[in-house]
């Protein structure tokens, strides 16, 4: 019987015709599919679920009337509870990676007001202390994605914020280098916590037609903390006189201890995953997993319970990598430019004050393009066009830092790459995150690829060494050969998406897909026939 199923639905993908009968039967068969998986909570009880049919992802106007039956189904404006859900949702998480990037490149900051001297920093140890932040952090990114299957996000977060908050006051009392990387460490490994997390709940209550604005809109808030970085730091040389600490010092406490009150906050307004989100009623509840399986064809797969072991064949998936290595390339010239923008400006003729202030306008053109393009990508459904073409102006912006000599031109360099970089690394996350279905695979691919990407802040710290200023072109050279690979992965990607969409639509592979258990089923997740990648 399953073999007769799957070569129906191999007919229907390649016909592509879908008639309203089929999107009843898919509507039924999500909801018999949700009914039986809500009543998982361990693997015996997987193994007694009889198999379900593999359904062919119809075509979005057809989703849509889907949808909107099943919101009459469970009572639920779907306007009003998108609007909810955007409320509870996204500002709390752009609150949290506000603090957390704030906290992250305040350093950059510090170090124009007088901190290497203060510290007797010399040679490339400012670029060590940097460099320490990213051992933990890569480290512990894919383990902070497990724990929050285990422990409810909120939980994570809290802990996580008020953590990297105690680091960062640390950062504003070290005596000594060896204090300002200790305290790095500590910083690193708490943010771990925070970025690839965020992405991980983020498409976890978005359709593809929604979530690029909203993955966009937040990713952004770190080129308002990079404006912010730089606001804070002139006030504070504004407004703190006479103080025996010193200017940059109080940076670090300053902020550190705003980011203390604010991970008190989080705890209370942090939101975990839908299955189990306190601000969702139950008929909201079920609506939204039901809705979310109309668009991915796979069932989320949140009751199922999966231990390390699950994790180990997804290493042998080259799409993992791929996204890993084009997130790596984006990094590696983003970080050199969060760090070392402040240092770029300076070295153009303006003095530490105003080199603050004439920072923060490129990351304000970020912002505002981030968005827009945000819009764009999700209007008309396209990720990789945006994708590219950020990186190119990327490349763009990078060449005229590196290859002019006018104090205008570098200038107007340090806009392009900023938006352009700032731009390509959300589309990318989001593409990512909407191409993996289920906990296991979008757990396993969002932090590897932040883990395993950020490896480029390693790499970024010291290819922008204090030798190379005020022109560090080596540098920039091998950040527009980063960037060139991250387009190269990118291509990639797209070929083998695009063959994978051809390939689970074959006799060949849903038979084999319709001989697993219902378990291994439920965490094949985007290797499951009825789920299409998008470009």
């Amino acid at each position: 019987m399953p073999d007769e199923k799957s070569r129906d639905n191999v007919t229907k993908v390649k016909s592509d015709l879908i008639a309203a009968n089929t999107i009843t039967s898919n509507t039924s068969t999500t909801t018999t599919t949700n009914n039986n998986f809500d009543q998982v909570s361990n693997d015996s009880q997987i193994h007694d679920l009889k198999p379900s049919s593999v359904s062919s992802q119809p075509p979005f106007q057809d989703i849509e009337s889907a949808q909107n039956a099943l919101a009459e189904k469970y009572g639920v404006r779907d306007s009003r509870l998108q609007l909810k859900i955007d409320i509870c949702v996204v500002p709390a998480l752009i609150l949290l990676y506000f603090a957390a990037f704030l906290d992250r490149i305040n350093i950059s900051n510090a170090r124009l007001y007088g901190m290497e001297a203060d510290l007797g920093l010399h040679g490339d140890q400012f670029n060590v202390a940097l460099t320490v932040f990213f051992v933990p952090y890569v480290f512990f990114e894919l383990l902070a994605n497990y724990l929050a299957k285990l422990f409810k996000p909120h939980w994570c977060f809290s802990i996580s914020i008020f953590v990297f908050g105690c680091a960062t006051i640390g950062c504003g009392f070290v005596k000594n280098f060896g204090g300002l990387v200790t305290a790095r460490v500590f910083l690193g490994a708490a943010e771990a916590a925070t970025f690839g997390l965020i992405f991980y709940i983020l498409s976890s209550y978005y359709t593809p037609r929604q979530a690029q604005k909203r993955f966009s809109f937040f990713f952004s808030s770190t080129t308002l903390a990079g404006a912010a970085g730089g606001s804070i730091a002139f006030q504070i040389h504004q407004g703190i006189h006479n103080s025996h600490l010193a200017l940059w010092r109080w940076i670090f406490i300053i902020e550190g201890v705003a980011t203390v009150f604010i991970s008190i906050l989080l705890f209370f307004i942090t939101p975990d995953f839908p299955e189990t989100a306190k601000f969702l009623k139950p008929n909201e509840r079920s609506y939204l997993k039901e809705k979310l399986k109309l668009y991915s064809q796979v069932d989320s797969g949140f009751e199922v319970s999966f231990s390390w072991r699950d994790y180990l064949p997804l290493f042998k998936d080259p799409i993992f990598y791929a996204n890993a290595l084009s997130y790596l390339g984006l990094v590696v010239p983003g970080y050199g430019y969060a760090y070392f923008s402040a240092t770029i400006v300076k070295v153009l003729g303006y003095t530490a004050v105003s080199a603050q202030q004439h920072s923060v306008y490129p990351w304000l053109a970020a912002f505002g393009y981030i968005n827009i393009t945000a819009f764009f990508s999700d209007y008309l459904q396209n990720r990789w066009c945006f994708i590219m073409s950020s990186s190119f102006i990327g490349i763009a912006g990078l060449a005229m830092i590196l290859g002019s000599e006018h104090p205008h031109i570098r200038y107007g360099g340090c806009f392009l790459s900023s938006l352009g970089l700032y731009s390509a690394m959300p589309t990318l996350i989001c593409s990512t995150s909407l191409n993996l279905g289920g906990h296991l695979r979008k757990s396993f691919g969002t932090g590897f690829q932040i883990g395993f990407g950020n490896i480029g802040g390693i790499i970024a710290t010291f290819l922008f060494l204090q030798k190379d200023s005020p022109r560090y072109v080596s540098g920039l050279g091998a950040s527009i050969g980063f960037v060139g690979l991250s387009i190269a992965c990118q291509i990639f990607i797209i070929i083998r998406l695009k063959w994978l969409n051809n390939t689970k639509t074959t006799p060949a592979y849903v038979s084999r897909f319709e001989e697993l258990t219902p378990r291994e089923r439920v965490l094949k997740g985007d290797l499951a026939p009825g789920f299409k990648y998008m470009f």
